[in-house]
């Protein structure tokens, strides 16, 4: 798997704050050699998100006023955002993910200050705490989707899917990209133990506490089950952090207000985002004779709705595909090798559990090459396909026509006993004689050679193979006997 590496002024600007005697005008010096930077550091300091009374104009003014871990962080987060943002993909809306990330980083600061935790570094740390997602879905996109689409279903959360695939999750991996980048234990360690069955340190708990809450938080606004998120929270601030009542609701109402202006300075449109109370408000005047719990039921509902009839019909179009790659020829319509065998194993089950008897006919196109010579290839499966229909035809509805492998064809035929059997592979024979195939304006006339046997209980037999074998033998024998007839060979004791 790729690492990504850390973009270089973010480099510049960890090497720079690691330094004991560093000071702001050092490290102004590092954000004005990217202009674009400064302009969206500048925007961040001057947002509602701060509010402060007089503009700030320069980057040194933004690290007297803000201070350099803040400004520090915004930096870090625009250019790792803007660095793993490049890559364009049909499957993974990397706009979403992004302004679900930076709602999240919100939610963990205004969460980290209404419980009086003093922790400058949870910004950053809850907008990376999914970076892993990134990393698996640029490294591994086939295996990756194959993981989305699963946890669609919501059967088993991401991470045990992840862990499932691949030993580890994106909590794990993003814990060690950042490490590899050097970042602050205070940044990666709380992601790290997130999904974890170690124990967790004790001075990173709080920290990993808010992460799993801001995660949360931000899903009533980027995800689904959005009442069933309200619940969830208002127990874990009350449970944990001994929070409720109004002070929940205006925490769920401050996050949307906060990650607007952000996510504005960002570059990233917040769309239809609305505080959760604006959503209920509008809930309200449709809905002015019930309560609000009532409410709360009806979204839940329609949320359900919309989710069950997406998956029902994404699982319906899946299973269409999956079936007809699974079991169906991809020239001929005809079942497959696979199907052929897995109906071989159902048939000889039956008969040996029951004491009931089946046959098998396989049969084979005379002088197949010849006709790819003389015609071309295209022509041959012109030919193929039109052998396939006419077997069809010259069956029951529960027989199995399959296409065994090139030019060789087998049927297996149900509590069919020899007598059956010969009239069937007859039949087959004689059908295919007398079609007429034109290709491009050209009459080709074909037969085939076929072979066939009985399986009886009272067979001393017990393996598929030698039943196919035993039908290959009569094939073999028809071809060796001039062609364009059918053979039987029989099993000792039928």
């Amino acid at each position: 798997m790729r690492i990504p590496s850390p973009p270089a002024i973010a480099i510049k600007i960890l090497d720079m704050v690691r330094k004991d005697d560093f000071t702001f005008k050092d490290l102004a010096g590092i954000i004005e050699s990217d202009p674009a930077l400064v302009v969206k550091i500048l925007k961040v300091a001057n947002s509602s998100y701060y509010s402060f009374a007089r503009k700030i104009t320069s980057i040194e003014t933004a690290l007297s006023v803000l201070g350099s871990h803040a400004v520090k962080n915004i930096a870090l987060s625009f250019v790792i955002i803007s660095d793993l943002s490049s890559t364009k993909d049909d499957f993974f809306d990397y706009n979403l993910f992004w302004r679900r990330a930076i709602t999240s980083a919100v939610a963990a600061e205004l969460v980290a200050e209404l419980v009086g935790m003093k922790n400058k570094d949870i910004f950053v740390s809850a907008l990376l705490q999914d970076i892993g997602v990134i990393i698996f879905q640029t490294s591994l996109p086939n295996d990756y989707r194959s993981v989305m689409k699963e946890n669609l279903t919501g059967q088993e959360p991401l991470h045990k899917i992840e862990e499932r695939y691949f030993g580890f999750n994106h909590h794990e991996l993003g814990a060690e990209l950042l490490s590899s980048w050097h970042l602050p234990e205070s940044i990666f360690q709380p992601i790290l133990y997130q999904h974890c069955e170690k124990p967790v340190p004790e001075q990173y708990r709080k920290q990993m506490e808010i992460l799993q809450l801001s995660d949360h938080l931000s899903s009533i606004y980027h995800g689904n089950q959005c009442v069933e998120k309200i619940r969830k929270i208002n127990k874990i601030l009350d449970t944990m952090f001994e929070i409720r009542g109004e002070a929940v609701n205006e925490l769920i109402d401050a996050v949307a207000n906060k990650s607007i202006d952000i996510l504005t300075s960002f570059d990233f449109t917040p769309g239809a985002m609305r505080p959760f109370s604006q959503i209920l408000q509008d809930a309200n005047e449709e809905l002015s004779n019930l309560n609000t719990s009532y409410e709360m039921l009806v979204i839940e509902l329609r949320e359900a709705k919309e989710k069950a009839e997406m998956l029902a019909s994404e699982l319906q179009n899946a299973n269409k595909r999956l079936q007809e790659l699974a079991f169906r020829d991809g020239l001929t319509g005809l079942f497959n090798h696979r199907y052929f065998q897995e109906g071989m194993d159902r048939e000889l089950e039956l008969a040996q559990r029951y004491g009931r008897e089946f046959s098998l006919i396989i049969f084979d196109i005379d002088h197949f090459k010849k006709i790819n010579d003389t015609y071309g290839h295209p022509a041959g499966d012109q030919v193929l396909i039109a052998i396939s229909k006419t077997a069809e035809l010259a069956v029951r509805k529960p027989d199995i026509v399959a296409r065994y492998g090139g030019e060789e064809f087998a049927v297996i035929l149900p509590e069919t006993g020899f007598r059956d059997a010969k009239e069937v592979a007859d039949r087959i024979r004689g059908d295919i004689e007398r079609k007429i195939i034109n290709v491009d304006g050209v009459t080709i006339k074909i037969t085939v050679s076929v072979g066939y046997t009985c399986y009886r209980h009272s067979a001393y037999v017990r393996d598929k193979s030698a039943i196919i074998s035993m039908a290959d033998g009569a094939l073999y024998t028809a071809k060796q006997s001039g062609r364009n007839i059918v053979f039987a060979m029989r099993f000792p004791g039928t």
